[in-house]
């Protein structure tokens, strides 16, 4: 049976958020199809999503342009057509979503990756690192300057060697020198990052999802299909907000920051929907071989372990 009050949460946030179809799908592929082997026949994935306010011209429509930016590609298999994901489009979720499901960097060195951009490097290519590279995290510090507090330059290098422009920038790293807390360093981040607003938005997500948690843990029989919905749309919420967070350490953050809080709301509801919702995933899905495979293993360490028991979420908390 089907909770009430989930059927009209879910109702409430598709009439109040209008959720853009592109980046719906999105949210879905990389969350539910990527670890399934990302390919599903567009038919059930059409019925998968109606739910969520796509009909089926939106769904063409946005799975087209979706193949015109390189995301997807399709497969015609006699009257079916089937969407995979492409390489760069699989290698664009596992960055976005390292940054969801992987537990933060718990202690910072002081070191920095920096980005200098040099005057002849311009135009649409300077454009698209500058938008990648804040995607990643990474603040303007000067004009010609992008930086990030992280010791880890794998995501940089794959930026670096998507857009183009490894032999056109100069990458480095730095280190602070003197304390790594203080509030120099905390102004610096109010400057480079817009941490108000982006405090305000997870405000706002926890104050969205605190009575749907309250509800999922005292739902007894909680239903397949409600409980693929809840998740997509919190995931699909907690991805906008999260990918404008640059995940900076906490000697860098506000005291009051409320980033780390709404994680662990988003990782509870995640716990306690994922295995049902999964279920429904499941039953509606097709591939060129019919259902669809079982979830790859790194699947089941989202948010530092799927199948670890579940007991505690039973216990009310405070978000």
């Amino acid at each position: 049976m089907k909770s009430r009050f989930l059927e009209q949460w879910i109702d409430d946030y598709l009439a109040e958020r209008r959720v853009r179809a592109n980046s719906l799908i999105i949210t879905i592929y990389g969350d539910f199809i990527a670890p399934h082997g990302g390919t599903v026949w567009l038919g059930s994935f059409i019925r998968l999503v109606e739910p969520l306010g796509l009909n089926e011209r939106m769904v063409r429509t946005s799975v087209y342009r979706l193949s015109q930016d390189k995301w997807l590609v399709s497969e015609q298999i006699g009257r079916k057509s089937y969407y995979s994901l492409t390489a760069s489009g699989r290698r664009r979720f596992e960055q976005a979503y390292r940054r969801i499901y992987d537990d933060r960097q718990e202690v910072w060195n002081g070191e920095w990756q920096l980005v200098i951009m040099p005057a002849s490097f311009g135009g649409a290519q300077r454009d698209t690192l500058r938008k990648e590279l804040s995607w990643a995290g990474f603040g303007a510090v000067a004009p010609t300057v992008l930086a990030h507090p992280s010791a880890s330059s794998d995501t940089l290098l794959e930026i670096l060697q998507d857009t183009g422009a490894h032999d056109k920038v100069v990458a480095m790293t730095s280190t602070t020198i003197g304390a790594l807390s203080g509030r120099p360093l905390q102004d610096l981040a109010l400057e480079c990052w817009n941490l108000e607003e982006i405090g305000g938005k997870y405000r706002e997500f926890i104050d969205r999802l605190r009575p749907v948690l309250r509800t999922l843990r005292s739902t007894r029989n909680l239903d397949p299909e409600q409980c693929f919905l809840v998740q997509a749309l919190t995931m699909h919420e907690f991805r906008r907000t999260l990918l404008h967070d640059p995940l900076l350490p906490d000697q860098l953050m506000p005291n009051d920051w409320s980033g780390a809080v709404a994680r662990e709301l988003c990782r509870d509801v995640y716990r306690l929907t994922f295995s049902l919702a999964q279920q429904h995933l499941m039953a509606v899905c097709e591939t060129p071989n019919g259902p669809l495979p079982p979830a790859a293993p790194y699947f089941y360490e989202r948010f530092g372990g799927l199948e670890k028991a579940t007991a505690d979420l039973t216990v009310d908390q405070t978000y």
